[in-house]
């Protein structure tokens, strides 16, 4: 299985609702590295995995979507407790939505799993792992 893995990064204020989440259930900051693993069984016929190019673009724009804000007031989010493991969710669906798309090129189509990783820190992270 061949893999390549574009890096961005977003800073973003949010709340969550329950006792399960202790003190975070106040307004606070998470600044989160963004990794996104792009795979596939073969390589296309340019020998790439995907576009690097264009894997940084859309992750970068998906990035400029949620950056700076807080994520409670986000439409999309209304209700929702905006976890790091849900997060991971959301870049990777909409993600495998641009490759569907066509919006990484014709032979994106090969690509048959992404992986994203939301990095806390350095001692904590979660990630979502979804096939194509």
């Amino acid at each position: 299985m061949f893999s390549v893995t574009v890096v961005d990064h977003i800073m973003i204020a949010h709340s969550f609702t329950g006792e399960a989440y202790g003190p975070a259930q106040n307004l606070h900051g998470a600044t989160f590295i963004v990794d996104a693993t792009f795979r596939r069984p073969e390589l296309d016929p340019n020998n790439m995995v995907v576009d690097i190019g264009a894997a940084t673009e859309h992750l970068h724009a998906i990035c400029a979507d949620y950056n700076f804000k807080n994520l409670d007031d986000v439409a999309e989010f209304k209700g929702v407790n905006t976890s790091t493991e849900y997060l991971a969710k959301v870049f990777a669906d909409r993600l495998a939505a641009k490759i569907a798309d066509g919006s990484f090129g014709p032979h994106a189509s090969g690509v048959t799993g992404i992986a994203v990783t939301l990095h806390e820190s350095h001692v904590a992270w979660a990630s979502y792992e979804r096939d194509l």
